[in-house]
């Protein structure tokens, strides 16, 4: 038997969506152990002068707390 949780974290980064779910997983991993999976909730862009400032990502990590 697996028990899981889950948690929601914002991630940013001025290069990627990508970069800012990348950080999102290098920053969570600091302190939770055993990541499973990240589901990306929400994207967006902040825009300064017609030109993307930050990308931002809301995404939901789930780890697990219990494994047999």
């Amino acid at each position: 038997m697996s028990v899981l949780k889950v948690v929601e974290i914002l991630g940013n980064s001025p290069i990627s969506f990508e970069d800012a779910i990348k950080n999102i997983v290098n920053e969570a991993s600091k302190t939770i152990k055993k990541i499973k999976s990240v589901y990306v909730q929400d994207m967006q862009v902040t825009v300064n002068n017609n030109k993307i400032e930050m990308y931002r990502v809301t995404a939901k990590v789930c780890f697990s707390i219990l494994q047999d």
